[in-house]
């Protein structure tokens, strides 16, 4: 979703086509510190992501959307790389072509691993990873697809993985967060930007 680093730097612009079924506000319209965020991704990323644009149709939610996000992937004790596994596997068995290809794009950036990403989102058991990483998906799968089943045995795996308490809850919070975001990029039917497709191969 966000921190891809490029060297090119661009104006923020919103895409008419972020997304289908709501209409993306203009930028100049848009609160100050909505600007200023957007601005700020625009410049990290060389361009300006999509999920910017089709949140910023209603500034509140997307205000309270990215104060989650960024306290999830700054305030964790999970590595980068494992917050982006978890949100591909998710997203992978969501469908959310949107988280997919963004949050693809990141799991080869961070991971430095061009394959992993397809790996993940075409079927996770089957993917290069360790056991501790087999686990952590194993849960987060289990609470997007059947969390009325989610029992402490599960907790207890993931520590037999050798993840602490607060990693464990992190696995919980980030596979919830992104099972809403999947729900809404397909709601809105967001367009993932085409540069997400080709950074990090």
């Amino acid at each position: 979703m966000t921190d891809t680093d490029s060297e090119t730097s661009t104006d923020p612009t919103l895409d008419d086509d972020a997304m289908d079924r709501f209409p993306v506000p203009e930028f100049e319209d848009l609160p100050a510190d909505l600007q200023e965020r957007i601005s700020e991704e625009t410049e990290s990323a060389g361009f300006t992501p999509n999920v910017f644009s089709a949140f910023a149709y209603k500034p509140s939610h997307f205000r309270a959307f990215f104060e989650y996000h960024d306290a999830l992937v700054e305030d964790t004790a999970l590595a980068r790389e494992e917050i982006e596994m978890i949100v591909v596997a998710v997203s992978g068995v969501n469908h959310c072509y949107y988280c997919n290809v963004s949050h693809g794009a990141l799991v080869r950036l961070y991971g430095d691993d061009p394959t992993l990403a397809d790996q993940l989102i075409a079927n996770y058991r089957t993917a290069d990873i360790n056991e501790a990483h087999r686990t952590m998906l194993d849960v987060a799968v289990k609470l997007t697809e059947r969390p009325t089943e989610v029992e402490p045995a599960d907790l207890e795996a993931l520590r037999e993985a050798g993840f602490s308490e607060e990693a464990i809850w992190d696995i919980g919070a980030v596979t919830a967060f992104y099972n809403l975001s999947n729900r809404m990029a397909m709601f809105a039917e967001m367009r993932p930007n085409d540069e997400f497709h080709t950074l990090g191969r």
